[in-house]
């Protein structure tokens, strides 16, 4: 499989998991998510799709760049993409968490694991590909937000 066909399958997987995330999250969006209360510095709802989709096609191309890389270092590259895939999938159990059982407190535990993940992600890239790396830090910020939103929530909701 050529670089590009991976880069594309890696997007398309973060898409896809992003897709499932959305639909979990839609409905409490417009229900659950308007009555409780929110630090003045939440971000309008209409910002998270073009965000999270951005992210997510960055993390593909990341992820894809790595996997190119499999001939050069094979144990290398499966770790990396082993700590990809545990961190994908803590970001889907998030919007389970916090949107699905309108948890905010679970959301929050999570969310510092996922954070964790995201950063040995990161860590694991580098060893394989710097600018594969460098791609997940736009997402290792957002979740530092994200982090900080959801303790907010879950302060000002208990």
């Amino acid at each position: 499989m050529s670089k590009i066909s991976k880069i594309l399958v890696m997007v398309v997987t973060c898409v896809a998991v992003g897709y499932i995330s959305g639909e979990v999250t839609r409905e409490s969006v417009t229900t659950w998510y308007t009555t409780i209360q929110k630090p003045s510095f939440n971000p309008p709802n209409w910002l998270f799709a073009p965000v999270w989709t951005t992210l997510y096609i960055l993390m593909g191309i990341a992820a894809g760049l790595v996997w190119a890389k499999i001939d050069d270092d094979k144990a290398t590259v499966k770790k990396a993409l082993l700590f990809f895939g545990i961190q994908l999938a803590l970001n889907a159990l998030w919007s389970i968490l916090f949107f699905g059982l309108q948890n905010p407190l679970l959301a929050l535990i999570e969310i510092v694991l996922l954070w964790l993940m995201i950063y040995e992600t990161f860590i694991q890239f580098n060893k394989v590909h710097k600018t594969a790396a460098w791609l997940i830090i736009p997402y290792l910020l957002w979740v530092s937000f994200a982090m900080v939103l959801n303790a907010s929530i879950w302060w000002l909701n208990r």
